[in-house]
């Protein structure tokens, strides 16, 4: 057999195979990096909702509206959502066990998170999670 001397574009086409796993990679990381992210703002947001709530201010405590509204102005704030964002995204549930020093306060926020080019790549990959941070204080 005769060797083949003229392998010109064997290149490219080597290039052409490889590029489609290369950019997933790189969307993937890029993706997962910005959800990892998000899970740890939903976190804090659970935690400034939890810190603002067990304080005890005069006259009394912060209401449950209150603390909701400390942990979503957090979340509006800090998320990547590259402007896609709705308010049906963002669950804030704040539960206080009761008004006395020691009782548990609750803050659980949910986000539904959108992959953006993950789905596009993958046929039948979901192309939303949800991203949950709970933080859970007693009361001053």
């Amino acid at each position: 057999m005769k060797p083949i001397k003229d392998q010109t574009g064997a290149v490219l086409m080597e290039f052409v195979l490889v590029l489609p796993l290369l950019l997933l990679l790189l969307f993937a990381s890029i993706e997962f990096g910005v959800a990892f992210f998000n899970k740890a703002m939903i976190t804090n947001a659970s935690r400034e909702g939890a810190r603002a709530g067990i304080v005890y201010n005069e006259p009394a405590r912060l209401t449950i509206d209150e603390i909701r509204t400390i942990a979503k102005d957090y979340c509006e704030t800090h998320l990547i959502t590259f402007g896609d964002a709705s308010a049906d995204d963002l669950k804030i549930k704040p539960l206080r066990e009761g008004d006395e020093p020691g009782d548990n306060l609750t803050v659980t926020v949910e986000y539904d998170y959108d992959f953006l080019v993950i789905p596009n790549f993958i046929p039948g990959f979901d192309p939303s999670i949800t991203l949950t941070g709970v933080s859970v204080m007693r009361n001053e």
